[in-house]
């Protein structure tokens, strides 16, 4: 079963769409004992990091998330469930994220002369392949919906990047913590094997 974190989000329902059609159990909910019972968890997102973490603590769901990671159970965060991940984002000054992973959340670049937000279709270059991508070659398209972007303190999580007046930290992986700024769900069939290897990997038996 995956756990699909409830929080009022955008995209929440499209996730669990996908999950279902992959043949997995999909429960949307805000139930400690589900989470922590799920064989992995995704927090999807679409909306402004600073609502989001002030949703995310009115339901009391940070610390539960943190023992998630904690319980080394596989967790995935897409497009704002990435940038909530990690310490701040220049959309919310003041705003502190979930801090699993180092790193900031930065406004792309609007001297780049490109359309902000980034809406469409891109390719991954894969710095270091991740377990994400088995099975996906190099190069392929994914679909972006976002005006900030990852800036990962450590490179050596970078699983992927793609280019829009920026390198973008397009997906990163740490132990069992997963997390890609693009839409799986809505990438075709490159996007719904990701998700079929986050179950794959969701299914492991953990020690």
């Amino acid at each position: 079963m995956i756990a699909i974190i409830d929080y009022d989000a955008g995209n929440i329902k499209s996730v669990e769409k996908a999950i279902q059609y992959l043949g997995e159990e999909a429960i949307v909910t805000r139930d400690r004992e589900t989470i922590l019972r799920a064989d992995g968890v995704i927090l999807p997102g679409v909306g402004a990091f600073g609502d989001a973490m002030g949703k995310l603590n009115s339901y009391g769901l940070v610390p539960v998330i943190k023992e998630c990671v904690a319980r080394k159970i596989p967790f995935l965060g897409i497009c704002l469930g990435l940038q909530l991940m990690f310490e701040k984002s220049e959309e919310s000054p003041g705003v502190e994220g979930l801090g699993i992973l180092e790193g900031e959340i930065v406004r792309l670049p609007a001297e780049s002369g490109l359309k902000i937000p980034h809406i469409g279709w891109n390719n991954l270059k894969f710095p270091v392949k991740g377990r994400l991508f088995e099975g996906v070659p190099e190069d392929s398209y994914v679909y972006f919906v976002h005006s900030f972007y990852l800036k990962a303190k450590d490179p050596g999580i970078v699983t992927a990047t793609a280019q829009y007046g920026a390198t973008i930290h397009a997906s990163v992986e740490k132990g069992n913590v997963f997390a890609c700024q693009y839409h799986p769900e809505k990438s075709s069939e490159v996007g719904l094997k990701m998700l079929e290897n986050f179950i794959r990997l969701a299914k492991v038996p953990r020690a």
